[in-house]
């Protein structure tokens, strides 16, 4: 573990956050697949992270019922997706950009992800992997933004930074760059815990 992720692991917990670092993506998947119950209702929020470590399959597999609108056939059925994952019993996502000093950074298109990663769900899991921490706030967000085409090519969105790989305050329909949040403690009605784990994770 190094010096960066050791200070991030510290300032999470100074903010009353739960906060645990695993080396390698299979432990922290066990980890997180034993600190969800059989029987609770799971929320996940758009993460790459958390579908690259196959995680709704597996919860899926053992009999939970889930909410990720990833796997949802049409636009109406996205959306009611949406609103069940805000009141599942566990919430799965991961952050955009997480700072030395505990804070979670995030910039959503519609923005259930991040309503849900604050108020709502009973437990919130965070995962991350190490190219997502940065020095501070600033790093944080241009981190987001220098990522941000990424995204917008893999929806295949007709935006400037699809073209240009570069963030512009667009005015396209499909701007993803809608809502910005930016979890400074932990919210004070949610049990919020971040999984850090030690290699690269998603966008």
């Amino acid at each position: 573990m190094n010096e960066s992720v050791k200070r991030t692991l510290e300032s999470l917990k100074r903010n009353g956050v739960n906060a645990k670092y695993f080396e390698g993506s299979e432990s922290a998947v066990n980890y997180l697949m034993n600190n969800i119950k059989n029987g609770e209702t799971v929320g996940i929020g758009g993460s790459m992270t958390v579908k690259s470590l196959g995680i709704p399959e597996k919860l899926i597999e053992r009999g939970n019922k889930v909410h990720f609108h990833w796997l949802a056939k049409t636009p109406e059925e996205m959306d009611e997706i949406r609103y069940n994952a805000v009141k599942a019993d566990v919430y799965l996502s991961s952050t955009n950009a997480l700072t030395e000093s505990g804070q979670l950074v995030n910039i959503d298109g519609i923005g259930n992800r991040v309503a849900s990663m604050i108020f709502g769900p009973k437990k919130v899991l965070v995962i991350c992997g190490i190219n997502k921490i940065t020095k501070d706030l600033d790093a944080a967000l241009k981190r987001i933004k220098d990522n941000t085409y990424k995204n917008a090519r893999r929806l295949k969105l007709d935006t400037p930074c699809a073209h240009t790989e570069k963030c512009s305050d667009c005015r396209s329909p499909q701007r993803m760059c809608n809502v910005t949040t930016i979890i400074e403690r932990k919210p004070s009605k949610t049990d919020l815990e971040v999984i850090i784990i030690g290699q690269e994770l998603g966008y």
